[in-house]
């Protein structure tokens, strides 16, 4: 039983360490350029073989990349904004810290947009489509309801107020593309008082 127990931290652990490179390897090159032998070398791997043995393929890889970094993101925004009390804290923590999360995580949202752009599944529909879905949406309409229920938010139709906030903050990591040294805490204020000002009764 121990031995199992050692096997399945030691695989787990394994899997984590591709996850990495291939995150520091699309971050890098591109999505196109992530082949497995450059991710082998980017985790100091010896074959190729043990990224196979981990992974049945490609679009297995891709996935628990994108799983990866989408939980550490909700992880991190959950932790702020379930403490908020009020909807318009919720909703301007929502935004703050997806920006924090952002700034200083650049090289696993480079990753993720080059994901989204360029990995279609075999035999599926591209992940980037997936981003507009209503499963997708439907926390931060909970989120409005909440506050229109509650009094602070006016009357809005929620899924289109939920896209708008949502493209605004999905436009952070190509604004980064293109100037990297861009001020996101102003980048941060000027979205929240915009949402602030758009959704006060």
């Amino acid at each position: 039983m121990q031995v199992k127990k050692e096997a399945s931290v030691t695989s787990s652990a394994r899997r984590a360490q591709i996850v990495d490179a291939t995150i520091a390897t699309i971050a890098e090159l591109g999505y196109h350029q992530a082949s497995f032998a450059r991710i082998a070398e980017q985790a100091g791997l010896s074959s190729t073989r043990l990224i196979s043995y981990h992974f049945d393929n490609k679009d297995e890889l891709m996935g628990q990349v994108i799983a990866t970094i989408y939980g550490d993101l909700a992880e991190f925004m959950g932790r702020r904004v379930g403490i908020r009390t009020t909807a318009a804290g919720a909703l301007e923590t929502y935004i703050r810290s997806l920006v924090e999360y952002v700034r200083d995580h650049r090289a696993e949202m480079r990753a993720a947009t080059e994901i989204f752009l360029n990995f279609r599944p075999e035999g599926g529909t591209a992940l980037s489509d997936a981003a507009t879905s209503p499963s997708a949406l439907s926390h931060l309409e909970r989120l409005l309801a909440w506050g229109q229920e509650s009094g602070e938010f006016g009357t809005f139709n929620r899924r289109v107020m939920a896209m708008a906030v949502q493209r605004a903050l999905d436009g952070l990591p190509f604004l980064l593309e293109a100037d990297p040294d861009a001020d996101l805490d102003e980048y941060a204020a000027e979205l929240a008082a915009l949402f602030a000002r758009a959704t006060r009764p």
